[in-house]
């Protein structure tokens, strides 16, 4: 049964046409995943649907049944009220009926009244109180805060104190547990951090009503929902499947797209060959012909569709001015704490050239702080922290605190590099999508996607080889995490990146550190392998003590050492191909200065740049020798 519907959908502001003609169907535990680039109309489609914003055309039905729950209607407004006191309020209706009970039981114990009337109404209002779930709601509220990251202590806290992500919590718990069967969620693990996302997605996996979600988190789509729409072009479009099948249709129909209309192409250029030549022999027999294939021309044009180019999105590098040291980075013991509490402590890191490091753990736990300390704008309590030779750090900050909001956007990137000319700003600014006058606009006026592009073209632009990436998804739309992941996959220098997108990481990672209570631990690969080891840890901390390891647990132990050595050699072939790459370039560039003639005049300088290309032959030998020897030893490895 449809819960919801709508038909032929348009929303406008002015002249520009936010979405038109969108139809679809939201039946009961339907589970739908809403995507689309920044500005392609999600939310405002949400605010149709709930009737915050009228429509400028077509149809919408709401089953007699459906009970809709939005995230941004539930807004906390009483900030004295502690944070479970809020979200129980969601069930006032049940505890107005228990305040009543109680009161009729001391009028029963007082014998005052009509006895018979007040234990009828005791009757019926129990009766309602249990079929409502008066019992548990208590619980189910404490269990929903748990559930998102609160201890016993912040669920006693005003909601005033609360940080701007616990208070976002609040509002998900209220939603999750107001009983709404339709659940409207707008990016609704922004601010979350991986253990609450997971006891989200636990949650609405197991939700047998049914949900709209918008999200970039792609993890967290491919897990959750079985269709998906995409608004693109002012059209929303439905897909079968979660986020990975929705791609693979995608670009299947695209594909078919494009092939129909090639090939209607051609057929009408045929067409029009035989057209011409009919016309040139101009006989009766012949002009009926090409009059006939005109007609078929016609018939064809008229139902010719270019399938339309995919929106503006990001294609960008990040260069690196030098190389750097083998050894990047290095911290042993490190602690960091602000008064009474203690953040992090005993945090050893050895970060190698070339590494991609992730940081994970609970919000709260340290990771911003521990990259503000490595830039030293904390000072830490104890510990050592060892940048290694020509080592250049780039810092991207989530919550984008190092802008001016009172420069233009041209300002803002002129003035970070003045050498530049007005061009080659406005060039750089293109790639990262501001065009024309968008240029001009002040930083206050953009949205939090377009600062975070703004502050990823400075990074680019600074070719730092040791980047350190605080949440660097936040705030941008698939295509930009997509072209952000490209650009790091492709980056020579190391990476040491604070994230909770785990689509990210799987995708990146070389390790990821998870910060812990007495210090951080390390796992080779990405998050999967992460939460692989995790579990294999949870199992032989259950083993009694002086049993033997399971024999999965070994075998896990076993392959997750191999992984670690294998990763470790395709690192070492990498760094070996860019060294042979620069010996290479190297012996061309000194091969280029001997013929030159006012070189081979000079003897001096002939006698040391052959001793020079000497030696760069033999080093490159050298490298090759070992490439060749590391090479044999992967294929025999992987058999690849």
């Amino acid at each position: 049964m449809a819960l919801f519907s709508a038909s032929n959908l348009q929303k406008s502001f002015g002249t520009d046409v936010i979405f038109s003609g969108a139809s679809f169907e939201i039946q009961e535990g339907d589970h739908i995943g809403l995507v689309g680039v920044n500005g392609s109309g999600k939310t405002t489609l949400f605010r149709v649907l709930t009737g915050d914003l009228p429509s400028d055309g077509g149809e919408i039905y709401k089953a007699n049944s459906a009970v809709i729950g939005y995230m941004e209607q539930h807004v906390c407004r009483d900030l004295e009220k502690s944070a479970y006191s809020e979200v129980l309020s969601v069930f006032s209706p049940l505890l107005e009926i228990e305040r009543e009970l109680e009161e009729i039981n001391h009028r029963l114990q007082a014998k005052a009244g009509n006895l018979d009337e007040l234990i009828e109404r005791q009757a019926a209002l129990t009766e309602r109180f249990e079929r409502e779930g008066g019992l548990t709601c208590r619980a189910r509220a404490r269990s929903a805060l748990m559930g998102l990251g609160f201890d016993d202590t912040q669920m006693a806290q005003p909601i005033a104190v609360l940080s701007g992500g616990q208070k976002a919590k609040l509002q998900l718990a209220k939603m999750l547990l107001s009983g709404a069967n339709l659940l409207l969620l707008d990016e609704p693990t922004n601010h979350l951090d991986i253990a609450s996302v997971e006891w989200l997605e636990d949650f609405l996996r197991a939700y047998h009503g049914a949900f709209l979600v918008i999200s970039h988190d792609r993890y967290f789509l491919d897990r959750i929902t079985q269709r998906t729409f995409e608004m693109e072009h002012g059209r929303l479009t439905a897909y079968r499947g979660n986020y990975t099948a929705f791609l693979a249709q995608k670009e299947e129909n695209r594909l078919a797209m494009q092939r129909k209309y090639d090939n209607t192409k051609r057929e009408i250029t045929r067409l029009e060959g035989v057209v011409a030549q009919q016309r040139q022999w101009n006989r009766e027999k012949n002009i009926r012909t090409a009059e006939s294939k005109l007609k078929v021309i016609e018939r064809l044009e008229s139902t010719l569709e270019k399938p339309e180019d995919a929106p503006e999105s990001l294609r960008f590098t990040f260069p690196i001015h030098q190389r750097g040291g083998n050894d990047v980075l290095i911290t042993e013991d490190l602690a960091l704490s602000f008064g009474e509490n203690h953040l992090f402590s005993g945090v050893n890191l050895h970060v190698r050239r070339g590494e991609r490091v992730f940081l994970i753990g609970p919000n709260g736990c340290g990771k911003t702080s521990f990259l503000k300390t490595l830039l030293g704008q904390y000072k830490p309590d104890r510990g050592e922290i060892r940048f290694g030779a020509g080592i250049d750090v780039g810092y991207y900050d989530q919550i984008q605190a190092n802008l001016d909001l009172n420069k233009t956007v041209l300002d803002e990137i002129w003035d970070a590099y003045p050498r530049m000319t007005q061009t080659e700003v406005r060039n750089a600014l293109a790639v990262f999508l501001f065009f024309g006058d968008d240029v001009f606009k002040p930083v206050s006026a953009l949205s939090g996607g377009e600062r975070a592009r703004v502050l990823l073209l400075r990074l680019m632009l600074s070719q730092d080889n040791f980047l350190l990436l605080d949440e660097p998804t936040n705030h941008l739309d698939i295509s930009s995490c997509e072209a952000l992941e490209d650009a790091l996959q492709g980056y020579e220098g190391t990476l040491l990146i604070v994230s909770h997108d785990r689509y990210l990481i799987n995708k990146i990672a070389d390790k990821v550190y998870c910060f812990e209570e007495t210090g951080v631990s390390c796992t080779i690969g990405g998050y999967d392998a992460y939460l692989e080891a995790a579990h294999a840890k949870a199992q032989e901390q259950q083993t009694p003590s002086g049993q033997a390891p399971s024999a999965r647990a070994v075998e896990y132990r076993v392959r997750k050492e191999q992984q670690a050595a294998l990763r470790k050699d395709k690192a070492a072939l990498r760094r070996l191909e860019t060294e042979i790459a620069e010996t290479e370039e190297r012996i061309a560039a000194l091969e280029t200065q001997l013929a030159d003639p006012e070189t081979a005049a000079d003897y001096e300088a002939v006698a040391r740049i052959s001793s020079e290309l000497e030696e760069a032959r033999i080093q490159n030998e050298d490298l090759f020798s070992r490439w060749t020897e590391l090479s044999e030893r992967l294929e025999a490895q992987t058999g690849e």
